[in-house]
């Protein structure tokens, strides 16, 4: 046996057993689980050498991605470069910016007005013309590699486009092809399913299937009607889709992040929402890419409270996904700059912080999705805040309507029966770098940019591993333009999609400029988290009471270094009394030492210590 047959058998005899038990648990088809085998062991043959060596240096360090010097930074292609050749142009920008993982936000094939931002997959194994070719992510992947930066791309498991060589076959009433999807004949059962399932986008897609006419047959689509949910009970399905994951890891991809992973399994008299069999489906993705591609990491995208997303980590023997979003942190933190109250905030990060050093959550201000505003509303009860009303309150805030705010941004799928409604911004619109600049208003300029580098100084101390927006490491505010285009008017995400302002870009090294100011002291935080140690994902992290319900404080310990962060929430000066008497500490960003006991904080101030 050659010697790479032989690694790939060890790594198959690992886990054979478990992968076929889940398999058959699921399926109960032996002749489908033979042709999984053969088929992983075509992949791992046709892997290229680079990555097959890349990946036994990962398995020998399980904790490559855990370290200080991660740093993720994400865009839509298009908007950032133009297309595949033009980030590949832009890579000595982004190693500027310190990011050492890219998140290319979908890039496969999508019909043109039906895309959902790139979320309606019409060929897996085919490039958007406008984007390039599988030959240029080739390239691009590998220019990345040699300049250590990871890739991460969208694997959109819960459906496909209808214009998908599948659904074709099923618009054409081919049971083969209609089986892979969830249709039915009558209007009895969809209502059955109507009475349990939630709706996602109750106004812009309301319902859970869509009428196909041409074969007298409702069909699944719990997102939009042209995007048809896939049906995991089929095993062909399953097996097809472990394919194409396993094209285009050989592509060179690093991250793969399984897109809305609670949603792929089906059953009536449920939510359809983290059922047990989503999770036997992702371990088995977990094994196969151990086995095939163990380099691989799995991202999943599960955008819910804390206790519904931890367990898509699996447990310490049988892991699922490698990272998760902490996406309520995310959207407490922005309650906190509307409220300047860091209570709740507080809470949030001693629960993410009480989970095992294993689980690494990956952090972010802004994505390129809208904010839900999925708070602990219990918690916030019990201070008197109910949650429409409170939900109302932000979104006034943000659009600069209430509560003295500098905010700008728009409403997403608001409901005007329930009166909920997501938000819509930049990370420095939301700051108020945008109204500043309209009203030409130095002062508050300062403010904003002010406001902006405290969120991500105090993103960086959190566990796990921070994530940038494109254009956020240069202030960009929102762009109005997509009420343009036909194509993009109805959906007010674009507002934070803009198109990279290279030419602002231009202004990233003069800190007279907002680019600057905002660029360089990021650069200066960047630089700070590679350096100290503590900023590992495994440290220990935790909260200090300060006694100034504005100013946050969060310590990390890692291998007998310390060091405490202290962010201002408000506008106006505070006294942080914080009771760390255990010796004298120097202040990184300005390099004074002194005693973190009684902290004066400027407005929008904060502070890192480190421990002498």
């Amino acid at each position: 046996m050659k010697k790479e047959e032989s690694v790939y058998m060890k790594r198959l005899e690992r886990h054979h057993d478990e992968l076929r038990w889940l398999y058959m648990e699921l399926y109960d088809n032996d002749s489908m689980f033979a042709e999984l085998c053969d088929t992983m062991r075509q992949f791992y043959l046709e892997r290229d050498k680079a990555l097959k060596t890349s990946d036994q240096k990962r398995e020998s360090d399980q904790n490559w991605y855990r370290q200080n010097d991660m740093l993720g930074m994400m865009f839509y292609i298009d908007n950032f470069a133009g297309n595949m050749k033009g980030v590949e142009s832009k890579l000595d920008y982004i190693e500027q910016c310190n990011v050492n993982y890219i998140h290319l936000m979908p890039f496969l094939d999508t019909p043109e007005g039906r895309s959902d931002g790139g979320y309606a997959v019409s060929d897996f194994r085919k490039v958007q013309r406008k984007l390039g070719s599988m030959d240029d992510l080739d390239s691009l992947t590998a220019a990345c590699h040699k300049k250590g930066i990871n890739v991460c791309m969208d694997f959109v498991m819960n459906h496909t486009s209808e214009d998908h060589a599948w659904a074709k076959k099923a618009r054409q009433g081919d049971g083969e092809y209609m089986s892979r999807y969830f249709f039915f004949n009558n209007a009895q059962e969809p209502a059955m399913y109507e009475k349990t399932v939630p709706q996602v986008f109750p106004t812009t897609a309301p319902g859970n299937f869509t009428w196909v006419p041409e074969i007298g047959h409702y069909v699944m689509t719990t997102f939009y009607p042209y995007q048809w949910d896939l049906n995991y009970k089929n095993p062909r399905v399953f097996n097809e889709m472990m394919y194409n994951f396993l094209y285009l890891a050989n592509r060179g991809i690093d991250i793969i992040r399984i897109d809305a992973v609670p949603y792929i399994w089906k059953e009536l008299n449920t939510s359809c929402r983290n059922l047990k069999q989503v999770h036997t489906i992702v371990r088995m993705m977990r094994m196969i890419s151990e086995i095939v591609c163990p380099g691989v990491l799995l991202l999943g995208e599960v955008v819910m409270e804390p206790e519904k997303v931890t367990p898509y980590f699996g447990t310490v023997e049988k892991p699922e996904c490698h990272m998760l979003y902490n996406v309520t942190t995310m959207a407490t933190t922005w309650h906190t700059v509307a409220t300047r109250d860091v209570k709740l905030l507080k809470r949030q990060l001693d629960i993410v912080n009480a989970l095992p050093k294993d689980y690494v959550f990956l952090n972010y201000l802004r994505c390129h999705d809208d904010i839900g505003w999925g708070l602990d509303y219990a918690t916030l009860k019990m201070d008197g805040m109910e949650e429409r009303a409170h939900k109302k309150y932000l979104n006034d805030y943000f659009q600069g309507y209430d509560g003295d705010s500098s905010s700008r941004g728009e409403l997403y799928n608001a409901d005007p029966v329930t009166g909920d409604a997501r938000f819509c911004g930049t990370t420095a619109s939301m700051c108020g770098v945008e109204k500043a600049g309209f009203e030409q208003d130095d002062a508050a300029m300062g403010r904003a940019v002010k406001l902006d580098l405290m969120l991500h100084a105090y993103m960086f101390m959190q566990s796990g591993i921070p994530v940038l927006y494109s254009g956020d490491e240069i202030g960009q505010v929102n762009d109005y333009t997509y009420k343009d285009d036909p194509n993009k008017a109805a959906d007010s995400r674009y507002l934070h999609r803009g198109a990279m302002n290279w030419k602002l870009a231009e202004n990233r090294k003069d800190t007279a400029t907002v680019e600057g100011k905002i660029f360089q002291g990021l650069k200066q935080l960047e630089q700070i988290r590679k350096t100290e140690k503590v900023f590992v994902s495994n440290a220990d992290t935790w909260t200090i009471e300060t006694r100034d319900p504005a100013v946050l404080c969060i310590g990390r310990y890692y291998d007998g270094e310390k060091l405490i962060g202290l962010f201002n929430f408000s506008e106006y000066d505070k006294t942080a009394r914080i009771d760390e008497n255990d010796g004298a500490y120097v202040e990184l960003i300005s390099g004074n030492e002194l005693k973190p006991a009684e902290v004066n904080m400027p407005a929008y101030g904060f502070y890192y210590f480190k421990k002498k």
